[in-house]
């Protein structure tokens, strides 16, 4: 092959290259046809395209079609979402042990103070305190400890005034006995932001925030995840959730609960709970008994090996975990 032939051909494979990177991108603003090129080869004429290519636009489509990190949490914010109904999941079973994942690693303090918990999450006076109580004034600014969104703004209950934020690794904070809200429902707040005031709306003696942890409907003890101090540090990126974390008849509001994080969800899901036994009383019901010990109906039956619709003896034993 003489000189010119080889000439012709490189010219030929450098075009072709050039229209193949053009070919790449599907953006019209990504090429730009110049002209041809006529190239006589073996007495055939043959008319290449000429194109400019923008090489950076390539690059950064090409990148962007190959990142792996960016993550869709629209589901999160749409599966199971009401603007009027507190628990949304209140018609579901109970949830089998988790693993917890948190993005954040601190978290911002609800108040603009040194956090003081007054209560904690627990049994209290015979029922069920399914958060913790932080001391604040009336009027005082409650900040969103996470970024999230709105998914409830209004009075509900005893809780009173109350916000509930969604965020994105599916966990709900909730605040209560607030004075005014700063937000409203399905606004996207940003970690720290100002939601509302501190207040003693709903049933509560004397001002104080009312703060809740909840997954699917069911509390969890908050500084399980969250150490409240100073320092407002996530526990673990990774923390496995059991059903003893989930129960507030295993824990004492006036008693700060011994805390032993776990992060690996195979170690602890054969942990089994420490028996308790309710002896039945004159007018209980097996809904009653589910309702003040914070557990399903189809929980007793099955450790109870009872039916639904069995009758209650006075002085019977219930087994509830």
């Amino acid at each position: 092959m003489n000189k010119r032939k080889l000439f012709l051909l490189g010219v030929l494979v450098c075009v072709s290259s050039i229209n193949v990177s053009a070919q790449l991108v599907e953006n019209k603003d990504d090429k730009l046809l110049l002209g041809y090129k006529t190239i006589v080869l073996d007495g055939t004429i043959t008319y290449l395209p000429i194109y400019k290519v923008n090489r950076q636009s390539i690059i950064a489509r090409t990148n962007s079609g190959t990142t792996h990190d960016s993550k869709d949490f629209s589901e999160v914010y749409e599966k199971d979402w009401s603007n009027t109904v507190f628990n949304v999941f209140w018609l579901k079973k109970s949830i089998d042990p988790f693993l917890l994942h948190f993005e954040d690693e601190v978290f911002s303090s609800p108040v603009e103070h040194k956090m003081v918990v007054t209560s904690r999450y627990g049994w209290r006076r015979g029922r069920p305190h399914q958060g913790i109580d932080i001391d604040l004034r009336t009027g005082d600014n409650v900040r969103t400890l996470l970024s999230g969104k709105v998914r409830y703004a209004r009075r509900h209950g005893g809780h009173g005034r109350t916000v509930v934020i969604r965020h994105d690794n599916g966990l709900e904070t909730v605040y209560a006995h607030l004075s005014k809200y700063l937000v409203k429902e399905n606004d996207i707040v940003e970690k720290g932001q100002i939601i509302g005031k501190g207040g003693v709306s709903g049933n509560a003696r004397g001002s104080h925030l009312h703060l809740e942890v909840r997954y699917k409907g069911k509390s969890i003890h908050p500084e399980y995840l969250f150490e409240f101090n100073q320092e407002t540090k996530v526990r673990s990126k990774d923390i496995a959730v059991t059903k003893k974390w989930m129960t507030p008849r295993s824990h004492r509001s006036t008693k700060k609960s011994k805390i032993v994080v776990q992060t690996n969800i195979k170690e602890i899901s054969n942990e089994t709970p420490t028996k308790s036994v309710y002896i039945v009383k004159r007018g209980d019901t097996l809904h009653g008994i589910a309702r003040k010990h914070d557990i399903e109906v189809s929980e007793i039956c099955k450790i109870n090996e009872i039916r639904y619709n069995s009758v209650l003896n006075v002085g019977q034993e219930i087994v509830i975990y």
